[in-house]
């Protein structure tokens, strides 16, 4: 995604107008209402360092919203504030793992996973899931495995697929069954359609969650998130958190706690994805990307296009160059079948992805 990223640049910089369905991330800011607490907070506050686990009055907030979201009355001290998810992410892993646990995923899957987990000496074992099973694995994906956790997002990236109640619940079950720690990955969580996302702390306390401010809140670049872990880890990550980030930024923090509170913005940010998803779920099948996996949540679209290419990579390629459009190829999220599929982001305005999609169906007409 890097590798596309980067080439729309350049093709930009050359002066061409490139449409980015590769991206993601919100194309909206952090809501005005968070950015406006923080400027005036920084006319007295010198924001120096905060306390490891995070300011407790976005720890109690972030706890609240559990209840607002999930109907779940959660201990704040259970709240561990990141220097976004991929900081959650190093302190879960290092907590909860040890060099060489074997840790599960599902293929396609996020790709920094794997690569954080090798970095800490982490063994990451990834089985491919079904595209019946919306590309979630499934608890006979686990029969006779020697694994020490089990890392799952709903919605997924890059597929957007959910898992419900019961789908969810059979897999911690099946994981604590084999004496295993369950880690659930809920970043895309507010970013819903058609049913609401089940966190996994609705099922059991005896897991570990990660979410983050990027996604629902629109502050990728902010990089701030939170763990949700058991009562008796919260120590253990505490010392992790301090002795590796020293703590979250504190104007992030000052930021994402008012951000809380922008329900407003926020949902419309939520109704601009849902009408860039419809567009798509209508367009992408007559442009000839008609294998996709049902996008619940998050904002992607997964697409089968291995009866056109065997070369996700070279495919994307040549979208960007001839038509201007930016994809993401599988590769990333799985390495083996990959090869035949794409990921389109629509976070962009909505503008774009009309203009994306005009474009994609004059490209794919022309190549015949």
């Amino acid at each position: 995604m890097m590798d596309v990223m980067e080439a729309a640049r350049v093709a930009e910089e050359a002066g061409r107008h490139i449409i980015h369905l590769e991206v993601g991330q919100p194309s909206s800011a952090a809501p005005e209402h968070a950015r406006a607490v923080l400027a005036e907070t920084m006319k007295n506050d010198p924001l120096g360092y905060t306390v490891a686990l995070g300011i407790p009055a976005l720890r109690a907030r972030i706890a609240q919203l559990y209840g607002e979201w999930y109907d779940i009355d959660l201990d704040p001290n259970r709240v561990v504030v990141t220097p976004g998810s991929s900081g959650g992410f190093v302190l879960a892993f290092t907590a909860f793992f040890d060099a060489g646990d074997r840790l599960v995923t599902g293929r396609p899957g996020y790709p920094s996973y794997r690569q954080i987990m090798k970095a800490l000496d982490i063994a990451p074992v990834e089985i491919p899931a079904a595209p019946e099973n919306g590309y979630q694995l499934v608890p006979d994906d686990l029969k006779g495995l020697d694994y020490q956790g089990l890392m799952m997002a709903s919605p997924a990236n890059p597929t957007g697929t959910m898992l419900t109640r019961d789908e969810l619940g059979a897999m911690i079950d099946t994981c604590q069954g084999d004496g295993a720690t369950f880690l659930s990955d809920e970043i895309y969580h507010g970013i819903e359609y058609e049913r609401r996302a089940v966190s996994a702390l609705e099922i059991s306390d005896d897991v570990c969650v990660i979410n983050s401010f990027s996604k629902y809140f629109s502050m990728t670049g902010w990089r701030i998130g939170w763990l949700v872990v058991p009562e008796g880890q919260v120590r253990q990550v505490e010392r992790l958190a301090q002795n590796l980030f020293i703590c979250p930024s504190h104007a992030a923090q000052v930021a994402a706690l008012a951000a809380m509170d922008a329900t407003e913005e926020l949902n419309a940010n939520l109704a601009v994805y849902a009408k860039n998803r419809q567009i798509l779920l209508d367009g992408l099948p007559g442009a000839g990307f008609d294998r996709i996996a049902p996008p619940d949540g998050a904002f992607y679209v997964y697409a089968d296009v291995s009866h056109i290419t065997g070369d996700s990579r070279a495919f994307a390629a040549e979208i960007l160059d001839k038509a201007g459009v930016a994809v993401t190829p599988g590769l990333d999220f799985d390495p083996d079948r990959g090869h035949g599929t794409l990921r389109f982001s629509y976070a962009a305005s909505t503008a774009d992805i009309e203009e994306g999609l005009v474009r994609l169906k004059r490209f794919m007409q022309a190549r015949g």
